[in-house]
């Protein structure tokens, strides 16, 4: 049976009941005396070893570990926390002819996210376009296109407002979430690498940084031939990596995969989800951002390349978001289903 944790109540009656029991005639209960302190005191003692008992008893087992517990599972089985990556792109800055940015210069956003320049370059036509990295590595640094920036130490020649070039600021990840790390670490244990089984094409993928959701297709295209598919839901807002983010995937397989096996890494084709005939009851912006949230979580759970989303799913998702008490959806109708590579994304409302 279960190792029931006495309380700390349970544990003072104890050691009045110990105290009464050693010395005949004594009164440990009688508050405020040496016999009832000592009682308080010594269970004060226990309770506490207990609570470290308990948490002893959690950080045994990797699906109850805390976060350092928890590496440390995970480097006893080889699988290590996806580290955070660094967010990459282009700026573009202004200012005289001639005039150079120096390797190292640091570019401010309005939100403090700092970056660098990677390389050197000069102002031609008014303008220069530079490399610029995200000084720390996190989703944060990821920015749209046309997002301003700023000098943080002014240059002569160059005026200090700066933009994000076409693209924008990709790549940055937040380091691997402690629920995903312990996911990988069961899965390890539950399911050890067979050399090339579909699964461990899985895990070899969701170990690179950004990579939230991936699948295989064995035999997709012939004899020998292996397709890998993923997406990068916290980095890009639809989810879709970029051609280098495929190419990172690819190199990082061919580490890993059999030698006989004809791998190709390539980036679902995005299918928006559009939501075009939908009523709402009560017809709030709230309740409009809480259906949102509800489908985009919908979508990240049952959407995979060639998959089908269910209308009553998509019901249900609406149905259970915050605030709304009724509704009508009239388009789509029907299930919603995609032919191989295609992936459902989060796509536009009524209201959008």
């Amino acid at each position: 049976m279960p190792f029931i944790r006495p309380s700390l109540t349970d544990l003072i009656e104890a050691a009045e009941t110990d105290i009464e029991a050693r010395l005949p005639g004594a009164d440990a209960r009688l508050r405020n005396s040496n016999l009832n302190v000592m009682a308080r005191v010594l269970a004060g003692g226990e309770h506490t070893l207990y609570a470290f008992v308990d948490w002893i008893s959690q950080q045994i087992l990797a699906d109850t570990a805390e976060a350092e517990i928890l590496d440390r599972h995970g480097a006893i089985w080889g699988i290590t926390r996806t580290p955070a990556a660094f967010a990459q792109g282009n700026v573009t800055l202004a200012g005289t002819n001639g005039v150079v940015i120096a390797a190292g210069t640091r570019l401010r956003r309005s939100d403090d996210v700092e970056y660098t320049t990677d390389a050197e370059a000069t102002i031609a036509a008014g303008t220069a376009t530079v490399a610029v990295t995200a000084l720390a590595a996190a989703e944060a640094g990821n920015a749209d296109a046309a997002a301003a920036l700023s000098l943080v130490s002014p240059i002569a020649g160059i005026t200090s407002a700066a933009a994000v070039a076409a693209g924008g600021l990709i790549g940055g990840a937040d380091a691997e979430a402690d629920t995903a790390y312990r996911l990988r670490i069961v899965d390890r244990i539950q399911q050890p690498p067979h050399g090339g089984a579909d699964f461990d094409y899985v895990k070899w993928t969701l170990a690179q940084p950004g990579v939230t959701r991936a699948w295989v297709y064995p035999l997709e295209g012939g004899l020998g031939k292996v397709v890998v598919r993923f997406m990068m839901d916290d980095t890009y807002a639809d989810g879709i990596p970029l051609a280098g983010d495929v190419a990172a995937v690819q190199a990082a397989l061919d580490l890993v995969r059999p030698v006989t096996a004809d791998l190709t890494v390539v980036a679902p084709v995005a299918v928006p989800l559009d939501i075009a005939g939908l009523t709402i009851t009560p017809t709030t912006a709230a309740v409009e951002a809480a259906i949102e949230a509800e489908v985009a979580d919908l979508i990240r759970r049952e959407a995979e390349p060639g998959s089908t989303i269910l209308i009553s799913h998509l019901r249900e998702a609406i149905s259970v978001a915050a605030g709304e008490t009724d509704h009508a959806l009239t388009d789509p109708a029907a299930d919603i289903t995609h032919t191989t590579g295609q992936i459902a994304v989060v796509g536009t409302y009524p209201w959008s």
